[in-house]
């Protein structure tokens, strides 16, 4: 196997160091927001984003307002995103069923899914206001069922961004607050005097915000961890390298941190992808990040075929991976580790990002791994529950529970079967346990 990395990222220990100082900030405002509830986070809201209203929750006519002031062909274009979303988020709820079977006479198994009663969606929205984070969250909240969503979302340019509030509105929203950064993530999990906790997290954001959401989960649910906003392509010489640079650094100017990788088999395509790369910097309106983040955490990975190109891809388990090649749905059947794909060369990431209907809140830092983005189901615990509907069923499940449970040494859950065995099967025995006193009256 001969990979060659024609161009390589910072190092995982520069990265680590970052990540432990963002962690510790993390902690202490934490703490600050857990002792001082509101106090603490208007102070927050006031010195990282000088934003300070009598109430940050905004009320029914504030909201209106807002509302009133999206032209109509951005209502229009807000509508028809939320509608590709909901359709697919619609048949994602109808595939997952109620169950309940009956796996031997008299007994009877299932499950029910069950919405969180409470979600916190934050929508990012300091740098660029993140419109379709609303969508993702909010309105995917929604068609789970959800009965109390809340949105959270930072002024922008010192107020709430008018698109941001609609989309979470339309979404489906019962509460939306103007609060940003860790302040509004620990005040929606840790509740304050004015602000009702809830039971989920769930939303993109920086990495203080995603750090936030790692240290609260246990106290509360989350979508998933993550991080800055990666994208891979896997390219061969079915494309060209304007189409690769440009799904680069259309996901590079997130922000300063954001990984783009090229895995390729083709040394001409890497080459003049990285030509191309550095004309599109010198004309596009966010260079200055793009180009940052492009210098840091860019990769270009050659390898001599589309199996090496597949275990690369895999092993990097990146966010967005857009394959365009002469194999395309080969790749769909052999990826396991991703976030999400983009198949083709008429597809992009930025559909995914924002109108085509899939979620784009997804895992980063290798969590492909383990875990899928943002969906409905992450929305909908599924608890099982059992009933015994005849004696004959309720003495012989009690025989093989009380011989397993004295296998491990577990008198007293003998027991439980044991009487449930005199009762319903007429037969006084213990199974190997030592015979506990029976009450009489109430056999």
């Amino acid at each position: 196997m001969t990979i060659r990395h024609l161009k390589t990222a910072r190092t995982a220990s520069d990265r680590n160091d970052d990540d432990a100082r963002v962690r510790a900030t993390v902690e202490t405002i934490l703490n600050d927001i857990g002792t001082r509830g509101d106090a603490a986070v208007r102070e927050l809201s006031k010195t990282f984003d000088s934003y300070a209203p009598a109430s940050f929750r905004l009320s029914a006519s504030e909201i209106e307002a807002l509302v009133n002031r999206v032209t109509a062909r951005e209502m229009e274009d807000i509508r028809f995103a939320q509608a590709q979303v909901r359709r697919f988020a619609e048949a994602q709820r109808a595939s997952m069923l109620d169950i309940e079977i009956e796996t031997m006479p008299g007994v009877v198994l299932g499950h029910k899914n069950i919405p969180v009663q409470s979600a916190g969606c934050y929508v990012p929205g300091g740098k660029f206001p993140m419109v379709a984070s609303a969508h993702m969250s909010v309105l995917t909240a929604s068609v789970a069922g959800v009965p109390r969503i809340i949105a959270a979302t930072p002024p922008f340019k010192g107020e709430p961004n008018p698109a941001v509030i609609a989309a979470m509105h339309l979404g489906g929203a019962h509460e939306v607050y103007c609060l940003g950064g860790i302040q509004a993530v620990a005040a929606m999990a840790l509740g304050t005097e004015t602000i009702k906790p809830v039971d989920m997290l769930v939303g993109p954001g920086n990495a203080y915000v995603a750090e936030a959401k790692r240290q609260l989960f246990g106290r509360v649910g989350i979508d998933l961890f993550a991080g800055p906003t990666e994208t891979m392509v896997i390219a061969d010489e079915t494309v060209d390298a304007e189409i690769c640079a440009t799904d680069l650094l259309g996901q590079a100017e997130h922000g300063y941190n954001s990984p783009a990788v090229l895995v390729t088999n083709s040394e001409r395509l890497a080459q003049g992808t990285i030509a191309e790369i550095a004309r599109l910097l010198k004309i596009l309106p966010t260079a200055e990040t793009a180009s940052k983040s492009w210098e840091d955490y860019g990769e270009i990975i050659v390898c001599d075929s589309h199996e090496e190109m597949l275990d690369v891809a895999n092993d990097i388990a990146s966010e967005h991976v857009q394959v365009m090649t002469d194999r395309d749905d080969w790749y769909l059947e052999n990826m396991h580790s991703y976030g999400a794909l983009f198949l083709g060369s008429r597809t992009n990431v930025a559909n995914g990002d924002k109108v085509i209907g899939t979620n784009h809140t997804l895992p980063t830092k290798k969590a492909g791994r383990y875990t899928g983005g943002l969906w409905v189901g992450k929305f909908l615990k599924t608890h099982s529950y059992q009933k015994i509907t005849t004696d004959e069923a309720a003495a012989e499940i009690g025989e093989y529970c009380s011989r397993l449970c004295i296998l491990e040494g577990f008198v007293g859950h003998a027991e439980q079967a044991n009487v449930r065995v005199r009762r319903y099967g007429g037969r006084n025995v213990a199974y190997g346990a030592p015979a506990l006193p029976v009450n009489e009256a109430a056999e």
